[in-house]
């Protein structure tokens, strides 16, 4: 059989009009904005108009840790969505969108693969419908308005010492971590040291994501701290007057973006923080959407669960009131090999030993989500050719031991047909009824360490979690500032459990450092970053960029 890369795949396969697609998920043609004929903006008054339906049921999809065999967490969820229509449920699917920084890096396009992807895939990888762009200008006018005040007199007293914001772009780009901007003459402002964050890891994406609606949206973007006072109060967007010029830039961009899978299941794509740095999560505009329209709604958090899936229900749910029916854990067994010790080469020869070695990892997950979140679980494991019947089985057996059911998962190469047996799994488990309530890694009201120590002890099985110096008196700082009670965002490597990203499979007897700590007052959270953990990430040594082309009909290749 001729093997099709994903984007062949993609412009090969025919689409629906979005109209249809509106209609599918009964979606009136008065909420609808076009953007061509593929994509559209969906009104917001639509989650006002349906909001005494109601919801269905809330399907996350996690994965383990990932490794560069690859886990197909993306390719699943949508696969997932696909194959609940073919067992004759009324699903809608709900993803975050790719940033130009991983598209153009090393991690090439995220909008699924094989036979389950979201299409226009093109679209949806590079600019789609502007979200990002918006993002960035909204971000990027704060800092201007921030210098600008400074510049013409400093009315609130600022410390440019203190300034926290700095400007973003949604591109990889190391050269820009640490700048020094203002030079030239006090005409073209003052001296300092700054730098950018990539734009996915910008506040405003995490508020974006967060935000209930139109009004939401400008309160957080008002509470956003930028900088403090001479005396130590903080300043915040509110302050500088920026939060109505910065909401009328994301006015638009707050409208979910409906698209659609290969096979015509209802998407929609909104919103992009990374899970590593930021909460990892698409808007909850998007997700209320999804759940309002479908009888399932297939969402997915970023990275490994430790990551994606434990701030998806600390952070995310916690704010929206939402309680998941059930979870997928998406694994290989490449990937779990290479936990047990075995080199990307070695993946394609049986070895019950390295996959015995690597399975804690996805059996630590998958007991995290069972028995810290207390939530219904199934195992999808999405099946390479090279897997052996023998390796299946024992991944199957171990999970068993923990009371749940592993289904394998083909979507990549049969698309909704090759999720069925996952499909019906997860239905099993929604109207299975359920014997413990969905409870959060700490309760509310919590000091600041407590947090951070049962994120380390609980999720990633650690011992406890070390501030330094810097960290213990910004914990201080932040409580005295009232910001005590918010709950946390860990950016820490996606690689481990641990802050090493060295320590494969499931690790123990470690503590992980706490450097910095940092209020996001907008999105209503503490960011803690570990380890080696950057904001800004840089371009491989062959970015994926090389090998993304277009020819004289404006069809691009290369994009995955």
């Amino acid at each position: 059989m001729e093997y099709k890369t994903d984007i062949e795949i993609a412009q090969a396969t025919p689409m629906e009009h979005i109209s249809a697609i509106a209609e599918k998920c009964g979606i009136g043609p008065e909420y609808v904005e076009q953007y061509g004929n593929y994509k559209a903006k969906i009104d917001l008054k639509l989650l006002t108009d349906r909001a005494a339906e109601p919801n269905g049921k809330l399907i996350l999809v996690t994965a383990i840790t990932p490794t560069p065999a690859g886990e197909g967490k993306t390719t699943t969820t949508v696969g997932l969505g696909d194959a609940l229509r073919k067992i004759g449920k009324k699903s809608v699917i709900a993803l975050r969108e790719p940033s130009l920084g991983p598209v153009f890096g090393v991690k090439g396009g995220a909008a699924g693969g094989g036979y389950a992807q979201v299409v226009p895939m093109e679209d949806i990888n590079l600019h789609f419908t502007g979200d990002f762009h918006a993002i960035g200008a909204a971000n990027n006018l704060l800092a201007a308005m921030l210098d600008n005040h400074i510049y013409q007199g400093n009315a609130l007293g600022i410390d440019p010492s203190t300034i926290t914001w700095r400007r973003c772009v949604d591109m990889n780009d190391r050269q820009l971590r640490f700048v020094v901007d203002g030079l030239g003459g006090r005409v073209n402002g003052r001296p300092r040291e700054d730098g950018y964050d990539i734009t996915v890891a910008s506040e405003i994406m995490a508020v974006f994501c967060l935000a209930a609606d139109l009004a939401d949206l400008k309160r957080r973007l008002a509470s956003i701290i930028v900088a403090y006072t001479y005396d130590g109060r903080p300043v915040t967007a509110g302050d500088l007057k920026a939060a109505g010029a910065m909401t009328a830039l994301l006015k638009d961009a707050l409208k979910p973006n409906l698209v659609q899978t290969l096979e015509h299941t209802p998407a929609f794509v909104h919103g992009g923080p990374f899970a590593n740095i930021a909460h990892g999560c698409n808007s909850i505009v998007a997700t209320r959407l999804a759940l309002k329209l479908g009888d399932y709604c297939v969402t997915e958090a970023g990275f490994g669960a430790d990551l994606g899936a434990e701030k998806f229900l600390d952070i995310k749910c916690r704010m929206a009131g939402l309680k998941p029916d059930a979870v997928v854990v998406v694994a290989t067994v490449r990937a779990l090999k290479m936990h047990g010790g075995l080199d990307k080469k070695q993946l394609g020869e049986e070895d019950l030993v390295a996959l015995r070695a690597g399975l804690p990892n996805l059996l630590q997950h998958v007991d995290n989500i069972r028995n810290v979140f207390h939530l219904p679980c199934v195992v999808a494991v999405n099946r390479f050719p090279t897997d052996t019947e023998g390796e299946l089985k024992l991944v199957e057996d171990e999970c068993r031991k923990l009371g749940v059911n592993v289904a394998l998962s083909q979507v990549w190469g049969q698309g909704g047909e090759g999720g069925i047996a996952l499909a019906q799994e997860v239905v099993r488990l929604c109207q299975t009824p359920r014997e413990e309530e969905f409870t959060y890694a700490y309760p509310d009201g919590t000091s600041i360490q407590d947090k951070l120590d049962a994120i380390v002890s609980w999720i990633y099985h650690g011992g406890k979690a070390v501030l330094t110096p810097a960290a213990k008196k910004q914990a201080k700082q932040l409580i005295d500032l009232g910001f005590g009670d918010l709950p946390i965002c860990m950016a820490k490597t996606q690689y481990s459990f641990s802050d090493n990203p060295k320590l494969l499979g499931a690790p123990s007897g470690f503590d992980v450092t706490v450097r910095n700590l940092k209020v996001s007052a907008g999105a209503g959270f503490i960011v803690a970053l570990t380890g080696d953990i950057m904001t800004m990430p840089g371009l491989p040594k062959a970015p994926a960029a090389e090998k993304i082309d277009v020819d004289e009909n404006g069809v691009i290749s290369g994009l995955f």
